[in-house]
């Protein structure tokens, strides 16, 4: 009872500070759109990169883009910390990065001329929630990829993967794997710039 009533009390928190930030009419849009998404693409597809085979040196990373990984929210700075909890909800999104840094989660910022335009996280041998596909301790998870909207169609997704990507063939020698939504196109495109593959 008490896990049902912290769910409740979680999503509440979540619409009304959408609501104090998009206005009315924008939260029924975004609700519309939930909405539509669960009932006709709610399936997630998996993707996987065989590191093993990432011989090829990584590809330059622009010059105006810097990825910085962070293992602990004490390597966080403030700036950055409140870039990305502003995003939705200040108190889950503390809550949440605070879970994931416990679980051993690395999390990648993702910098344009020094300001933060994107950030996605890794965790190897595990994901955050049960999942149907067990993963071995060289299998890391990349997850929660995301890019402010001010930054996007500037090819940063593709760019932080990559990057992510050689320096996690330096610690691991399995499979990396990612699970995407089915109705978000976005990434998907990202991925067929970069040896991922669907599992079928």
């Amino acid at each position: 009872m008490a896990a049902i009533t912290m769910g409740i009390s979680t999503s509440n928190s979540r619409f009304v500070a959408y609501c104090t930030r998009h206005g009315f009419v924008g939260t029924a849009q975004r609700a519309a759109l939930a909405v539509r998404r669960a009932l006709f693409s709610n399936r997630s597809v998996l993707f996987y990169c065989d590191l093993a085979t990432q011989s090829a040196p990584a590809a330059g990373i622009p010059d105006f883009l810097k990825v910085e990984r962070k293992k602990s929210s004490a390597e966080l700075s403030p700036e950055d910390l409140q870039s990305m909890t502003s995003l939705w909800n200040p108190k889950l999104g503390h809550r949440n990065v605070k879970e994931r840094f416990g679980k051993g989660a690395s999390l990648w910022l993702i910098k344009s001329e020094g300001k933060l335009a994107g950030f996605g996280w890794t965790l190897r041998g595990r994901t955050m929630e049960p999942h149907f596909l067990p993963l071995g301790k060289d299998n890391p998870y990349l997850f929660d990829g995301f890019i402010l909207p001010q930054h996007r169609g500037r090819g940063l997704m593709p760019s932080w993967l990559n990057h992510a990507l050689h320096e996690l063939t330096a610690e691991c020698s399995g499979r990396a794997f990612t699970g995407i939504a089915e109705w978000n196109q976005a990434i998907p495109a990202s991925l067929k710039k970069l040896p991922f593959v669907a599992w079928v």
